[in-house]
């Protein structure tokens, strides 16, 4: 794994720390194969049961690294500029596929792709100050990495629009307001906080990834309707039960 993808684990809950604070841990493909691989070994072990995924060096995610992308635009649809894009993809979307409970801790800002990695997660905790934006349209870009998916699915229909298609940029405080993240805290806070969420599912894994999966496959997109949705806690539901009442005996 890349030095730039850093894993740390402490009671049941891991944080993914992005580590190249020189370019604001824009997303390059040595990282985004890293991080891809940091996915596949804690869904690997099963003693975690949440995640947080955080930037070192007080900032988030700048999104994809430039130099990355330049090569990208001089021959789009050439075979490697297709893979490469196709890979940065793959690692928030990976992200997004972590059976834990995942939370992004945004300090500093989250920009394009940045902001993808922090809305594949479950939750948000942003700093007041944070800075949010989509970035692409004022430079001249399409969104990529299903991006308007990935806000529209929070439910922010109007900040979603403003974001992506009319170039707005938002603080911390706003997009807590807006229903784009849980909470908005001081910069310094930020960290401690996504950590003290994270510990109640952390503190049991095997609940945590089962309740997670229930939840996404509920909400969608594209959502179940309630009766659907019955049958599928049901299973698991039961399941809790009988081992509270094992574990009471």
């Amino acid at each position: 794994m890349s030095d730039e993808i850093q894993v740390e684990r402490d009671a049941g809950v891991a944080t993914i720390v992005l580590n190249a604070p020189d370019r604001r841990n824009a997303l390059s493909l040595e990282m985004a194969r890293a991080l891809v691989a940091a996915c596949d070994a804690i869904d690997a072990d099963e003693t975690v049961g949440a995640v947080v995924v955080r930037g070192a060096g007080g900032y988030f995610c700048a999104g994809g690294d430039r130099p990355t992308l330049a090569a990208a635009g001089r021959d789009p649809a050439g075979p490697e500029a297709w893979q490469g894009i196709g890979e940065i993809y793959r690692s928030f979307q990976r992200v997004g596929e972590l059976e834990p409970p995942t939370v992004a801790a945004i300090r500093g800002g989250a920009v394009g792709a940045g902001m993808n990695l922090a809305f594949a997660t479950d939750l948000r905790v942003v700093g007041r100050d944070a800075k949010l934006l989509s970035g692409f349209v004022p430079i001249g870009l399409h969104p990529g990495g299903g991006h308007a998916a990935l806000l529209g699915r929070t439910g922010a229909r109007e900040a979603a629009s403003a974001l992506t298609l009319f170039g707005e940029r938002i603080d911390g405080e706003r997009a807590a307001a807006v229903g784009l993240a849980w909470e908005a805290v001081d910069d310094s806070e930020v960290d401690a906080r996504a950590a003290a969420l994270a510990a109640v599912p952390g503190a049991d894994p095997e609940l945590a990834r089962r309740t997670a999966r229930s939840l996404r496959v509920e909400l969608g997109p594209p959502a179940l309707p309630w009766a659907a949705a019955l049958d599928l806690e049901r299973a698991s539901q039961m399941w809790s039960m009988r081992r509270k009442d094992l574990a009471a005996e």
